[in-house]
């Protein structure tokens, strides 16, 4: 007897906790859902905004007009670019703040850290592809990068980000599930009840009937509270899809490395190549690539020339 009552006793306290626990899960839900969608947007920024520039690299070029172009040092010279460019803007809009040591997004999310990962990793890839009429696996290149990329699968470095998604996507389930089963454990205890009650005694009769009833009452608010954030859930995941993000993500960048690989003429490594340092300060790269682009320029306009001379003599 007192194993039954203690039973009882517990699931009286499951049904009375249930709509608040549901509550909190689905607030943690909320916003574990948010931060993974941000998260895997800041991988399509990047992707966005490398492709933005690849696109107005091979827009300026004329085919045939500059040869022996490598792969790999195309690569790199546009991966450098997107990395110092957006964060030497962002970084400029931020000095105006004082005493901003580390943008918060960087801080908690490893947001430039994680592209500076995704940088050197696709580099260490690309330089040994060895080079053929047909287009590479530039595709399972990209895939492998973006899916080892520690502050990118990581929700604070910690968290893996694919077992968590999963767990989310399944959780309007389960609200809906432990809603029902909350249900099920009121009406199971309110008959307990009614199997006492002594028709013969009406007022206590009532008293039983009024008290299984305002515990069925409770216990279908637990399903009705399930069903809601089940479906306030599922438009959430719907909005805050992360999948959708990934997708573009991968064919943006997949795609703006087709590109700079039609261009290429080779994939030969540099014999003076400087590794690429995420710490380099921004101005101080982006001037240092003005400069040797003109000096090339320079170079490339009297090699011009002397041809000119040649020919006309």
């Amino acid at each position: 007897m007192k194993e039954l009552a203690l039973v009882d006793q517990m699931i009286h306290w499951f049904i009375y906790l249930l709509p608040y626990v549901l509550s909190v899960i689905f607030v943690f839900g909320v916003i574990f859902r948010t931060i993974i969608f941000y998260t895997v947007k800041r991988h399509e920024w990047f992707a966005r905004e490398f492709e933005k520039r690849v696109n107005r690299y091979v827009e300026t070029e004329t085919p045939g007009v500059v040869k022996d172009v490598s792969f790999f040092a195309l690569s790199k010279k546009m991966l450098e670019r997107t990395y110092y460019e957006i964060f030497e803007v962002r970084d400029r809009m931020q000095r105006r703040k004082p005493d901003r040591m580390m943008a918060i997004s960087d801080r908690i999310f490893l947001i430039k850290q994680g592209c500076a990962w995704l940088v050197k990793d696709i580099l260490k890839q690309v330089k040994f592809l060895k080079w053929t009429n047909e287009t590479p696996k530039l595709l399972s290149i990209t895939k492998a990068t973006f899916n080892h990329n520690p502050c990118f699968n990581k929700i604070f470095g910690i968290i893996p980000m694919a077992s968590l998604n999963d767990f989310l996507t399944i959780l309007p389930g389960l609200f809906v599930v432990a809603g029902i089963l909350g249900t099920f454990l009121g009406i199971k205890g309110g008959l307990g009840a009614l199997g006492g009650m002594n028709l013969n005694e009406l007022e206590n009769a009532k008293n039983t009937m009024d008290g299984f009833l305002h515990e069925i009452a409770f216990a279908m608010a637990s399903s009705i509270v399930g069903i809601a954030f089940s479906l306030s859930l599922h438009i959430w995941n719907t909005f805050f899809s992360p999948e959708r993000a990934y997708v573009s993500m991968i064919d943006r960048f997949e795609s703006s490395l087709d590109l700079l690989w039609y261009r290429s003429d080779n994939n030969n490594f540099p014999a003076y190549d400087k590794p690429f340092d995420e710490h380099k300060d921004p101005v101080e790269a982006l001037a240092e690539e003005a400069l040797n682009l003109e000096v090339t320029k320079g170079l490339r306009t009297r090699e011009m020339e002397e041809i000119r001379k040649v020919k006309a003599s």
